[in-house]
Formats: structure tokens, sequence, C-alpha cells
């Protein structure tokens, strides 16, 4: 029996040897197979959509051979699309054209009055997919997209970092003289962070108040939190 099986690898790397030697040209492509990576946790594209980029472009491989189809030509095709980080395309001896789609992933999304866009974990700006709702941080106000994937970014990236504001924070809105307002997912108080100066020991004290007083007298007391003080907290009641 182990004979047996080594004979039958041994035909199949022939095979494939032969196929690679010869480029397979003449093979004639039955199947397109693609994969999503990640598709689980992000849909911002599916296969049925890029089987019509493809088809759009005259890049439908299935029915043809191998010699008229450029694996390149795809792969660069794909990559132009915003959601779509890296493609990688292949060809079979079985007459499949293998496609390895990897998807971008939203860190956070901007909403202004003239915008709405993604910004992805390398600080991408990607346009709102309308097949895939993110459970990610708003950022609504006066945001540029040099400051989206400047220090918004690094606040943000601290933000989830941090396992109890990652859990308290749902949406940041700037202001027009560029001060920063958390909209918490408990209690209604606007928190009034201000500048991103010291944000680290900004929200230190908040976390300490909300721990020693506020889970002893209740989170919805106060209308505002204002942060903007050295060395002190200022609570305005409703």
């Amino acid at each position: 029996m182990p004979a047996f099986f080594a004979v039958l690898v041994l035909a199949y790397m022939c095979t494939v040897l032969a196929f690679t030697a010869g480029n397979g040209k003449e093979t004639v492509c039955n199947q397109l197979n693609i994969t999503m990576v990640d598709s689980a946790k992000i849909r911002l594209i599916s296969s049925r959509e890029i089987a019509r980029i493809l088809a759009g472009n005259n890049l439908n491989p299935v029915g043809k051979t191998y010699k008229h189809i450029e694996t390149e030509s795809i792969e660069n095709l794909l990559r132009r699309n915003p959601v779509i980080k890296d493609v990688e395309c292949y060809k079979t001896p079985a007459g499949v054209l293998q496609l390895r789609v990897v998807q971008r992933s939203p860190k956070f999304r901007v909403m202004t009055e003239g915008e709405n866009y993604y910004v992805d974990t390398e600080r991408f700006i990607m346009p709102v997919s309308t097949s895939y709702a993110a459970y990610i941080p708003v950022v609504s106000g006066q945001v540029t997209k040099t400051r989206a994937a400047g220090d918004l970014f690094d606040f943000i990236t601290f933000l989830e970092k941090n396992p109890f504001w990652n859990a308290q924070i749902e949406q940041i809105y700037i202001t027009y003289d560029r001060n920063i307002e958390l909209v918490p997912r408990i209690g209604d108080s606007l928190i009034r962070l201000g500048s991103l100066d010291n944000y680290k020991v900004k929200l230190n004290k908040l976390e300490k108040l909300y721990a020693e007083v506020f889970c002893e007298i209740g989170w919805n007391r106060y209308k505002t939190i204002d942060l903007r003080y050295k060395n002190q907290v200022v609570c305005t009641r409703k």
C-alpha cells in the first residue's frame, strides 16, 4: 500500500510539473473559484460582485484557454477597488482559476455634512459599503481626511485597546474649534474632552470618577462632564 500511494504522489507531481513547464496554455478554464478571506467578519464585497466586475471588464475566465487568461490583469483590476486590500490569482491543472481576495477592515466611520466614509486599520480612506453594517465608532462634525488618518486614528486606537473606553464610547464629535466631544453608551452625559493633548491623563481621571463616584450616585445625574481643565473634572447638573 505505501508503494501504491508513493506512485500516486509521484504521478500527481509529474502532472503538476508538466503543467507548469508547459504553462498549461491549452487547458480550458471550467470554473472560477473565489475565496473571500475573513468573510464571516467582513462583507464589504461579495464573490458575486467580483464575478460581475470581471465580466464587465471582459475578464471572465470561464470557457477560455489558459493562454488567453492574464492573471496579472485580473489582480490589477480588483486591487483598484477601494474595499479590496489584496488579491491572489492562479491557475490549477484541473482547469480551475483560483481567486483569493483579502478585504480591508474598517476601524471607524466618518460622517460629515458632505462626506461619509470608513477609515481602515491601515489609515486608508474607503467608501461605505451598502451591504455591510459595521459596528464601529462613528466620528462626526468637523473632520478632515488628514486628521481622520492622523491623530484621530491614534486616539481611537487608544480607546480600542482600553477595555473600559472601548465598551463605553459610542460616538465622537468634533466641534468647529476642533475640540473633541464624546458620546457614551451608558448614561446620557456629554463628555467634553477638549483637545487631544494629554487625552490619556484626562480619560484616566474620568475612569476613576466613574469607578469611585458614578457607580454610587448613578450615571445620569449630570448633563456634561468637562475634562478641559487641568487637574479637575467639572460636572454640570441637569
